[in-house]
């Protein structure tokens, strides 16, 4: 079945496309390199993995709960809408809310694939350009791994959110070398850090639990990188310069926070966008996403230097200004050590499971 078939309002063509600008940029000097950064090329190739083996895709999902997602969540628990749902129209409204998260996770990791081959273009030094490239083997295993869940588990799609769409299409358009680390690097994959963060910790099923977990695994290290080149880079920027980057985040981070609310699965469901927008605005939860989804961006524009006056006052206003003392590594420590710990899980597991056999086929011989 085609991907079109699946979405719940088709795209209005095929594809996107985006004219290409800035230039494409060769280093002669292969000697020499940044030893983070080269380290970290290091980490990346040695952390790659096959989304087709690592993940047990024979995992069975329940499409119509997908995330063991609690009624208080939902946006229309509680309303009047509510009130005249069944219970199959309750599972149609957990699916549609898991479509619409995982279609922007898989809308974004295009995203975030396309801006990581674009910084192997145009980053000048050698050693980005390499850990670029492994990172953008990185985005593509993401997008697989997601579209596949979708298409497997979930049957239904989304299209890209307009804002996210906004976002990205003015990432990409920019001339500047440094603007696809900061639009993807920093905003766009800090919201998918925490968005992924809060399923992968709340959800009791196995499948997304693992696909999250391991995908986050990835994001550390590209948090990590982006952090490491935009700090060098931005001590060099004029004061003019560095004003235009830090009115982009401030731009950015207002985007995010006021328009990605999933409004289209409320739109799906009959309710007139005012009123879906009105009740999106006022649940508990969304308010409680909001200040997840920061905890990973203030840290890092503060951290690679852009804590201008004007940005730290747009934090104020958001809320957000204490989480710039955030420790942003020990989030990404912990991370990782997720992965490591549902990877050990497994391994027990399967080891269990392969000593029963062992064990069940010996006793059926004699």
């Amino acid at each position: 079945m085609s991907t079109r078939d699946l979405y719940t309002t088709a795209p209005a063509a095929p594809g996107w496309q985006i004219p290409a600008t800035g230039a494409a940029r060769f280093s002669w000097e292969y000697d020499e390199g940044r030893e983070r950064l080269l380290a970290l090329y290091q980490k990346g190739k040695d952390k790659q993995w096959d989304g087709a083996t690592r993940i047990d895709w024979d995992l069975e999902v329940d499409p119509y709960d997908p995330l063991g997602t609690p009624d208080e969540v939902l946006t229309l628990h509680g309303t009047r809408h509510w009130a005249k749902m069944t219970e199959k129209d309750k599972g149609e409204l957990r699916r549609h809310y898991s479509s619409w998260q995982f279609s922007q996770f898989l809308h974004g990791e295009q995203g975030a694939m396309i801006c990581a081959a674009r910084i192997v273009e145009s980053v000048p030094d050698l050693d980005a350009k390499f850990y670029s490239a492994t990172q953008t083997m990185d985005e593509a295993r993401h997008a697989e791994i997601y579209g596949r869940f979708l298409h497997e588990k979930i049957g239904m799609l989304y299209p890209i959110n307009d804002n996210l769409k906004g976002l990205l299409d003015d990432t990409l358009r920019d001339s500047r070398w440094d603007m696809p680390y900061l639009g993807m690097q920093v905003l766009i994959e800090g919201l998918a850090l925490a968005a992924f963060g809060m399923i992968r910790d709340t959800t009791d099923k196995p499948l997304p639990k693992q696909i999250l977990t391991y995908v986050m695994q990835d994001e550390a290290r590209h948090v990590a990188f982006g952090r490491m080149a935009l700090r060098d880079y931005y001590r060099q920027l004029t004061d003019a310069e560095r004003a235009e980057r830090e009115e982009f985040v401030i731009e950015g981070c207002y985007l995010m926070r006021d328009r990605l609310r999933g409004v289209e699965v409320l739109e799906n469901f009959g309710i007139p966008k005012k009123e879906a927008e009105e009740l999106s605005e006022h649940t508990e939860f969304l308010q409680i996403f909001r200040k997840l989804l920061f905890s990973r961006i203030v840290p890092c524009v503060k951290d690679i230097g852009l804590w201008g006056e004007r940005l730290q006052k747009a934090y104020v206003d958001m809320g957000v200004f204490d989480l710039g003392d955030s420790s942003l590594d020990l989030l990404m420590t912990q991370d990782e050590e997720i992965a490591e710990r549902l990877d050990a899980e497994r391994f027990a597991q399967e080891e269990r499971a392969r000593v029963t056999e062992v064990a069940d086929a010996v006793a059926a011989g004699e």
